[in-house]
């Protein structure tokens, strides 16, 4: 039972704020109109929030102590009340207007990619991140309701303390806006938009942060091919793989060749790059000498370069070894060094146009790589 009784509700005066207890409070304006709010802290942001529950001349107090137990009943289980209160009314919206909910047209967009995905896993990365973060919020907005305040909701809470996670919720949920608007279900900028849009109100990730992985020095790894050329196991050939064409451990472990090697063409769907752009890498004669592999672990590839050299170094640092001899040993530009790395050029229509006519360039950079490698 609250502190207050139905005659004290009655006889509240301008001005009076009467509290019930447990955040319940009737709240009346200079002009005696009474309100009941709802005082709690959220468990989501962990910050204080009031929650209206409607005029006294429609709620009476027994109906607002049942609202506000719902609301508690909400926080128990870790439900911003208001937050929840949004999202019905949204959802509601939608089916009143036959639209689509970003829940829905999500699990459909999981749907019709996860057969690119070879990959369980990645799979239910993207199905329980989404779950997680970005449900409770934009699940039961309208698709075309879908904005930046909605974006950020889900964004903020996450976005300094988990970061690596905040981001890739973020560019999950750009693709799946993205699909949308291919699809005409939305129109305007995409509200998840990272460039020019959420970079302008979100924190830049600091260079310090970023973790370095140990690389060999690229004077080396001549003498390291040279050694890694005469192990046989799926494992070192998996590793003269990612070397030779730069890429991600996890963009050759789930690769399937008969659907993405084409001649001397890798294409790697969108799904599985880190930018959730399609990826196309040219083949040397080298490189396809180095398929089929059976795909091995991370901690497989580790072992397998300690036993080839007594340098520190990681599977994904190959790259920076890629990266650091292109720069300093070649005479290609930058940015068709990015695109070997699926890097994003500072300018998105000149990367655009690049994409389609640098591909003869990276062909060549690619074959000047093998031959460095292999000491030819």
């Amino acid at each position: 039972m609250g502190i207050l009784t139905a005659v004290r509700v009655k006889h509240a005066k301008p001005g009076e704020k009467l509290a019930d207890g447990d955040g319940l409070r009737l709240d009346v304006d200079k002009n005696g109109n009474a309100s009941w709010i709802f005082r709690f802290k959220s468990p989501v942001t962990d910050k204080e929030r009031f929650m209206g529950l409607g005029p006294l001349r429609d709620i009476g107090l027994a109906q607002a102590r049942e609202a506000a137990g719902a609301a508690r009943a909400l926080i128990r289980n870790s439900v911003d009340p208001i937050e929840h209160r949004l999202a019905e009314r949204a959802k509601a919206k939608a089916e009143a207007t036959g639209t689509i909910t970003f829940e829905a047209y999500a699990k459909q967009f999981i749907a019709g990619k996860e057969a690119g995905w070879k990959n369980e896993k990645h799979r239910q990365q993207w199905s329980n991140s989404l779950r997680d973060y970005a449900y409770p919020i934009l699940g039961h907005i309208a698709v075309p309701d879908v904005d930046t305040e909605s974006v950020l909701k889900v964004l903020r809470p996450i976005w300094n303390v988990k970061k690596e996670t905040a981001r890739r919720v973020r560019g999950r949920i750009e693709a799946i806006l993205n699909a949308a608007k291919a699809e005409g279900l939305r129109t305007g900028e995409n509200p998840a938009l990272w460039r020019g849009h959420l970079d302008q109100v979100l924190a830049r990730r600091r260079k310090s942060e970023v973790k370095h992985h140990p690389a060999l020095p690229y004077e080396e790894m001549p003498q390291f091919w040279q050694s890694l050329a005469s192990d046989t196991s799926d494992g070192a050939r998996m590793l003269r793989w990612i070397i030779l064409t730069a890429c991600r451990f996890n963009e050759a472990d789930e690769m399937d060749v008969a659907r993405e090697v084409k001649g001397d063409l890798w294409t790697i769907p969108a799904a599985r790059m880190k930018a959730e752009r399609e990826h196309k890498v040219p083949l040397t004669d080298l490189a396809l000498a180095q398929l089929p592999f059976r795909p091995v672990s991370d901690v497989t590839l580790s072992n397998c370069i300690a036993r080839h050299t007594d340098s520190v170094a990681t599977t994904h640092g190959m790259r920076s070894t890629f990266r650091d001899w292109a720069g300093d040993c070649t005479s290609f530009p930058r940015d068709i060094a990015e695109m070997a790395l699926a890097h994003a050029v500072d300018d998105e229509t000149e990367a655009a146009y690049r994409r389609s006519t640098a591909l003869a360039k990276r062909r060549e950079l690619m074959t000047t790589w093998a031959a460095h490698c292999s000491g030819g």
